[in-house]
């Protein structure tokens, strides 16, 4: 067997139907689009609803909003802090310990216990975990956000060329 003998098997590829080629044939005239009507003329676009307000611009679209100087914490929790092992807890310890993210800014929430006195500095603190801290004896600093006391720079789609 040669490659010019190979063919593929009987009924397995069918010609395509050519339609609109002439009168006497069975897909001519009309090619099967039946008589006259918008269906039997050109190409109708995609969606359309023969005049009234399409689907896609009838359901709405972006819509809320989100704040673009929205501050981002990362939340770490009083059993995240009593297992990590530190006596002094920073931004940067919990980065190197790979609790945070880099330059992220730190909120500690009140979740578990602390079963020791622990010094922690963070951007942020929930009244029940900086209670539950001062209560071991422990000491609460908040750190000033790295950006002052005015709004943080925005996030997002900035269009600088308008």
């Amino acid at each position: 067997m040669k490659l010019h003998d190979l063919q593929p098997p009987e009924g397995s590829n069918r010609r395509r139907k050519r339609v609109g080629r002439g009168i006497a044939g069975k897909g001519g005239k009309t090619a099967g689009r039946g008589t006259k009507g918008q269906k039997a003329r050109r190409q109708i676009p995609i969606g359309f609803e023969g005049g009234q307000m399409p689907l896609q611009r009838r359901i709405p679209k972006l819509r809320g909003f989100t704040n673009p100087f929205r501050v981002e914490y990362q939340a770490i929790n009083l059993d995240v802090l009593s297992d990590a092992e530190l006596t002094d807890v920073t931004p940067e310890a919990l980065l190197a310990k790979g609790l945070v993210g880099k330059g992220a800014l730190v909120k500690v929430l009140g979740r578990g216990e602390l079963n020791r006195s622990v010094n922690v500095s963070a951007h942020a603190f929930s009244r029940s975990a900086r209670e539950a801290i001062e209560a071991r004896g422990g000491r609460v600093e908040i750190l000033p956000l790295p950006f002052g006391n005015g709004r943080p720079p925005a996030k997002g789609n900035q269009h600088t060329n308008r």
